[in-house]
């Protein structure tokens, strides 16, 4: 018996030939399906895949967004252009305003100038009145004197016609000064003066301003009994009354004084007028 009869051969043992075939036959079977499908693949790669993509349709939610958000811009747009037009409107309201500003301080100095201006004017006139009312007594003590011996006591020196208007004038002294009225309870200024020429015939005018023009104009230190006083302007006269004599005059003067008799001091005249 050999040394090595016991060892077991290395080689692997001999497949059996039925084993062989059948391995044979799944190689083809395997092979000529992956020869079907290669076949089938290369005709299906001759044709061109075409792949259609389908939206989501628009459901009643997402629309209901969509409208939504359409509302939300339009009603920020319609905010913004509300915004601009009050922005627009309060610039011009500036404009304005300061355009006004502009033409209420011209027109306020112009106001103050004329209120300067007519001031000056009254402090003129009034030193006026002051100089006038000055010679108008010296003139007025010195005829006086002459009149009486010397002593003055205002009585009238007056004939004719003017004596006449002198003597109706004095005798309405005390009654009421009602604006408008022409007697013969009560008179305005030009009311008494066109009642006391009518008692001699002569007609004048109803208004002072008419009055103050109606006869010859005289200085104030050559009057004489029966002359009409006026203040303010000849022709603009807002006062009127008649020079009685011995540097009195009687007036209705107002309502809280009615008619009175008064020196030519208590409120010198303007000018005069002489009609008789």
């Amino acid at each position: 018996m050999s040394h090595t009869a016991h060892i077991r051969s290395h080689r692997k043992p001999r497949r059996s030939a039925s084993t062989i075939a059948m391995r044979a036959g799944v190689a083809g079977g395997v092979l000529s399906t992956l020869a079907v499908a290669g076949a089938s693949g290369s005709a299906n790669a001759a044709e061109p895949v075409t792949q259609t993509l389908e939206l989501p349709t628009l459901t009643a939610d997402l629309a209901a967004q969509v409208a939504q958000s359409a509302d939300v811009t339009q009603q920020a747009a319609a905010s913004y252009q509300l915004q601009a037009e009050r922005d627009a409107a309060a610039a011009k309201a500036a404009k304005q305003a300061k355009a006004d500003l502009a033409e209420a301080k011209k027109k306020a100095a112009e106001a103050k100038k004329k209120a300067e201006e007519a001031a000056r004017k009254e402090a003129a006139e009034r030193a006026a009145r002051s100089a006038e009312r000055t010679t108008l007594s010296a003139s007025a003590d010195t005829g006086s004197s002459t009149a009486t011996g010397g002593s003055s006591t205002g009585s009238s020196t007056a004939t004719g016609s003017a004596a006449a208007v002198v003597s109706f004038v004095q005798a309405q002294v005390g009654k009421a000064y009602v604006s408008g009225a022409t007697g013969p309870s009560a008179y305005d200024c030009s009311g008494l003066v066109q009642a006391a020429f009518k008692q001699v015939g002569i007609s004048l005018p109803r208004v002072s301003q008419a009055q103050s023009t109606a006869g010859t104009q005289v200085g104030l230190d050559s009057l004489q009994p029966g002359d009409i006083l006026y203040w303010g302007g000849a022709g603009s006269a807002y006062h009127v009354g008649v020079y009685v004599g011995g540097g009195m005059f009687v007036g209705a003067q107002n309502s809280s004084t009615g008619v009175v008799e008064k020196p030519l001091s208590y409120d010198p005249p303007s000018g005069a007028v002489r009609v008789l």
